[in-house]
């Protein structure tokens, strides 16, 4: 798990002090945007795990997000190479949750309950824990070519603050002992309860790209749950931005 942040980290700086460093050919104030865009959609997917969870939280599977925000760019006078952009839209994770391992929102307990299910038992096939956020991310950006951003390196390092709209459980095909469906494969049983989760998200976030196509990492310094709630574990992410700037 560290390894692959401290991959993922480097990488984002390493790229991000090599384009800061790309020689520019004219004075900056001369550079003409007039043929870029200002406001654009930004779409990312990739994977999410939680760093720092017990034993008794076993994960499974490829845990995933997808984030869509509309972001508006605004570069700077003196510098165009850099901008400041800021947005709105929404985030959601998906972790996936070991078939044999329960958390039961539903309960009316002060911890949110981690059951681990015998191998004998009646299970779920598969099982997952879902947030939905409303985000508003901030972006510090350097192209390498900022008049031409579909062909300019580029890297960005910022934030996003989010309100939760939703959390909520979802399991699918109920199982015997030995794998037979009970209620048929396409079962699906959702349980909503956004008390055990954290209702404001604060992520760091950075990445690093060419053209509309990024490497971007996140790290939600909130935790997933409420203090007190559920165990602490934060949010890492690690993913592919597509965005025109």
């Amino acid at each position: 798990m560290k390894k692959v942040i401290l991959s993922a980290v480097s990488i984002l700086l390493f790229g991000s002090l090599v384009i800061a460093q790309t020689p520019t050919s004219k004075d900056a104030t001369k550079i003409d945007l007039t043929g870029r865009a200002a406001d654009h959609l930004m779409l990312q997917f990739g994977s999410d795990m939680w760093t720092g969870k017990p034993d008794s939280v076993k994960t499974s599977g490829f845990s995933r997000h997808f984030n869509a925000y509309f972001m508006y760019d605004v570069p700077f006078k003196k510098d165009p190479h850099y901008s400041v952009a800021f947005g709105l839209g929404v985030g959601t994770s998906n972790i996936f949750l070991d078939n044999h391992t329960y958390a039961d929102v539903k309960s009316p307990s002060s911890t949110l309950p981690f059951h681990q299910i015998d191998s004998i038992s009646n299970h779920f096939s598969k099982q997952k824990l879902t947030t939905i956020y409303l985000q508003a991310p901030v972006e510090l950006r350097y192209y390498s070519d900022p008049a031409h951003p579909n062909k300019s390196w580029k890297t960005a390092v910022g934030f996003k603050l989010g309100t939760l709209l939703k959390g909520y459980s979802k399991a699918k095909n109920f199982v015997r002992s030995d794998g037979s469906t009970v209620y048929g494969s396409t079962y699906i049983e959702k349980e909503y309860n956004k008390r055990w989760f954290d209702a404001t998200d604060v992520t760091l976030t950075g990445r690093f790209g060419y053209g509309i196509i990024s490497l971007d990492a996140g790290y939600q310094v909130t935790g997933v749950f409420r203090d007190g709630l559920g165990p602490v574990v934060n949010k890492f992410s690690i993913g592919i931005t597509m965005s025109g700037l």
